[in-house]
């Protein structure tokens, strides 16, 4: 399936969900915040929100430094 991450084409597995998708690019996901469509999606949906054709994710990463 077609989604855009980040502004980015992307092709996924069908039904992949949030946490899957974090998973597959290493990525912390208690170091990232996810918006689907223009909504914020709460951590604790993640595991079972499947994406779908056409969503459009913005994953924003916490960066420390000092």
């Amino acid at each position: 399936m077609n989604v855009v991450i980040n502004g980015k084409d992307a092709s996924l597995p069908h039904g992949q969900t949030v946490a899957e998708y974090l998973a597959s690019r290493g990525l912390d996901p208690q170091a990232v915040i996810i918006e689907r469509n223009e909504t914020i999606v709460p951590r604790d949906q993640w595991a079972g929100l499947a994406l779908s054709e056409g969503d459009r994710l913005e994953i924003v990463s916490f960066v420390g430094g000092g």
